[in-house]
């Protein structure tokens, strides 16, 4: 058996090498600049001590739910819950909204499990699959007149294709009477979608709120609440923890069903009212400008290319590169520099790079990563 100390020693050494690197991988991901002070301040609270029926927590709940509002211009039809992540949401509004069909824009990874999690819990969906990389012709995409829920993902963290607001608004206008949903695990807060047209959205923080994994964001408007609880009179099974009734029963009184990540809860408002005060419209220019750069360089690389090739289809906040060279030399090549990518997802591990362009990394660094791959020297 090893040394155990020369494990601990190792161990220590990878946790400090750590500390010296930029992340850009797309999730989780680099921690905004204000976290560890606002966790520091939770601490000294003691907030990871208290009662989630308590005075204290009611407040908590309704300040970040107030920052939330402001920063993704949420309308009082909608209710903001939280659960443990967005893995956890997918099953929450399969079960509390969809008594048999969902139907499904299936563009990668994530969007697929999306679909698989439906079929496991032995409703009937369908869907329409589109070749990674590639975006949907929404305007001949006929879905069926007996489905409930339209499921869609707004960026595709695994192939880096994003889904135009104006599409999900089509999808709206030509069904009005089915639920619309649209993952935005990896946009929120750059994304600008209308929730008046929009009936469920969801997010988790550790990508673009720059916080650690362990808290999802649902957020449903009331015909949601209504469908769910209309299922749950006809006997269908809703699930028997963190349904939307019970969901909706606690926010009235700013708790929640059973107990919460508070001190996520409370840092997630509190990086809310940090984009607030710089302005969301300043955010998403600075996201724009950074995407913008590294797209330029992608395109005129001998050696990365951009794995979505329709502009109109490029994440802005995952960005994905095709590679001439196995992408673990470059990932390697770049954290000896002091920056970490994501690789490729699933079967493109070894062919892609993955680069997260959130709020917390700054317009500098973007153009420092820029600066390695350019002169990065193939083998």
């Amino acid at each position: 058996m090893e040394n155990p100390k020369k494990i601990i020693i190792d161990f220590d050494n990878r946790i400090e090498k750590s500390r010296t690197q930029i992340y850009f991988t797309p999730g989780p991901s680099q921690l905004y600049h204000t976290y560890q002070m606002h966790l520091q301040t939770a601490m000294n609270k003691h907030l990871g001590s208290i009662n989630h029926r308590s005075n204290v927590f009611r407040e908590i709940y309704e300040y970040t739910d107030t920052q939330l509002r402001l920063l993704l211009n949420i309308p009082s039809t909608h209710s903001i819950f939280f659960a443990s992540s967005a893995t956890e949401i997918w099953e929450r509004i399969l079960l509390n909204i969809v008594e048999q069909n969902s139907f499904h824009f299936v563009n990668g990874a994530f969007s697929k499990k999306f679909f698989n999690f439906s079929t496991q819990l032995k409703k009937k969906p369908s869907c329409v699959l589109m070749e990674d990389g590639k975006g949907f012709d929404m305007a001949n995409i006929d879905i069926p007149t007996d489905n409930e829920l339209i499921c869609t993902t707004q960026n595709e963290t695994s192939t880096g294709v994003q889904l135009p607001s104006e599409d999900l608004y089509l999808l709206k206008n030509r069904y009005p009477n089915q639920l619309l949903c649209t993952d935005l695990v990896s946009i929120a807060p750059y994304s600008e979608i209308d929730y008046n047209l929009v009936d469920c959205t969801f997010f988790s923080v550790q990508k673009a709120f720059g916080m650690p994994p362990g808290l999802g964001v649902l957020i449903v408007n009331n015909d949601c609440i209504e469908k769910s609880k209309g299922l749950n009179a006809k006997g269908i099974n809703i699930g028997a923890h963190n349904t939307f009734e019970a969901f909706q029963s606690n926010y009235f009184r700013f708790e929640t069903p059973s107990t919460p990540n508070i001190v996520a809860i409370y840092i997630l408002g509190k990086i809310a009212a940090d984009y607030n005060s710089i302005g969301i419209q300043q955010i998403r220019k600075e996201i724009k400008a950074k995407a913008t750069d590294l797209y330029a360089f992608a395109n005129t690389s001998e050696f990365f290319k951009p794995f979505v090739v329709e502009s109109k289809y490029q994440s802005d906040t995952i960005v994905v590169l095709d590679s001439k060279v196995d992408s673990a030399a470059v990932i390697s090549y770049l954290s000896k520099q002091g920056c970490t990518i994501g690789s490729g997802y699933g079967v493109q591990k070894n062919n892609q790079l993955r680069i997260a362009n959130f709020p917390a990394t700054s317009p500098q660094e973007m153009s420092h990563l820029i600066e390695l791959l350019s002169s990065y020297k193939f083998p």
